[in-house]
């Protein structure tokens, strides 16, 4: 097996793993998290890290774990480039599959299987976050079953979403609701679409921020963002939506702006910056994340979500946020294989025969 280093600046063979498995709702041209836009961005990917002198072997993994296992056994890499993501509701293969390139003794890019599982696990995460003295919305709730929603004093409006789910994936134009009858719709629809508990929030009326980080033992903080929802119609609420997110021929994409780097006062940034910071610690985030944060009717910045292996698309998100602080895209690949060859603190490597 490949032993760890303190330094990657040497010539790297690169597994770079993607999911290669269809989804259960077929593509579309104007959707931007289709497989064919995830395999142009490997394609991406694949091309930056040859030029920065590695051997790259884009190995896909689709259902035969099995198979997978034996390839990447053979081809013995110095580095896993994790850019796996489930593509089936509900699923958590995600966390799965980190945990078992790690148990073969591989080094592994972005966080270990247990704060990706955490960050799926929403309502989970969020009482991680809470217990740690990190803000998050009021009413943070996890509902079962409709009956749930009843015996409950609640604070309208409240935004409702799957529990398990990531990317924008079940939040629409109903998932901000200001009755009762439309929060036991909302869950219902999301119990019945999504077989996973329904997470109720309260919504919240502030500014929202994305905050991305990026490193192994030194993270740095990346030039803050701000989602833009000024041009919105009234009647769709200011959420980042998976119409807001990938769905180009929509209102919400077209209409939906990044503002980075964000125009905000030093005494809120330096809030935003500390809470982001301590968010990502407290889940186990490593490498590079992206933690999202919208404020209070008070003003009060609250955590979101922290999202574990976000996006290294270029152009986008990370990419965009450390080009701003003066980091290439060459630049940010490179520092996540270093952060994958620091390895996470306190992680011992003990390969395991699988």
């Amino acid at each position: 097996m490949p032993s760890r280093s303190k330094r990657s600046r040497k010539h790297l063979h690169v597994a770079l793993v993607y999911n290669a498995a269809a989804g259960i709702v077929p593509d579309t041209p104007e959707d931007r998290g289709s497989t064919g836009d995830l395999r142009h961005m490997i394609h991406d990917m694949a091309r930056v890290l040859r030029s920065l002198h590695h051997r790259v072997t884009v190995l896909p993994l689709a259902h035969d774990l099995f198979a997978f296992q034996r390839r990447l056994r053979r081809l013995n890499p110095d580095v896993v480039f994790n850019q796996y993501d489930d593509v089936v509701h509900g699923a958590l293969y995600e966390m799965r599959f980190a945990a078992m390139v790690r148990m073969m003794g591989y080094p592994l890019t972005g966080s270990p299987a247990l704060a990706l599982g955490l960050s799926r696990y929403k309502h989970m995460a969020a009482s991680l976050l809470h217990g740690s003295g990190i803000p998050i919305p009021p009413y943070t709730v996890l509902l079962e079953k409709v009956a749930d929603v009843n015996g409950r004093k609640w604070k309208f409006p409240l935004i409702v979403q799957p529990s398990q789910e990531h990317a924008g994936i079940g939040l629409d134009r109903d998932s901000v609701v200001y009755t009762k009858k439309a929060l036991r719709q909302q869950v219902r629809q999301i119990l019945q679409a999504y077989n996973q508990p329904a997470l109720v929030q309260q919504f919240l009326p502030g500014r929202e921020f994305n905050v991305g980080i990026v490193g192994g033992k030194r993270p740095r903080v990346m030039p803050l963002a701000e989602v833009d929802y000024e041009e919105l119609p009234p009647e769709i609420p200011p959420i980042m939506s998976y119409a807001a997110k990938w769905i180009e021929t929509s209102v919400e994409y077209k209409k939906t702006t990044i503002i980075c780097p964000a125009h905000v006062e030093p005494e809120l940034a330096h809030q935003l910056r500390d809470i982001a910071m301590r968010a990502f610690r407290a889940v186990g985030t490593w490498g590079y994340g992206r933690v999202d944060i919208r404020l209070d009717e008070a003003g009060q910045p609250r955590v979101l979500e922290v999202n574990c292996n976000a996006s290294l698309e270029e152009g986008i998100g990370l990419a965009r946020s450390a080009e701003r602080a003066g980091i290439s895209y060459r630049q940010l690949i490179q520092m996540v294989l270093d952060a994958a060859l620091e390895g996470p603190p306190y992680d011992v490597s003990v390969p395991m025969q699988l």
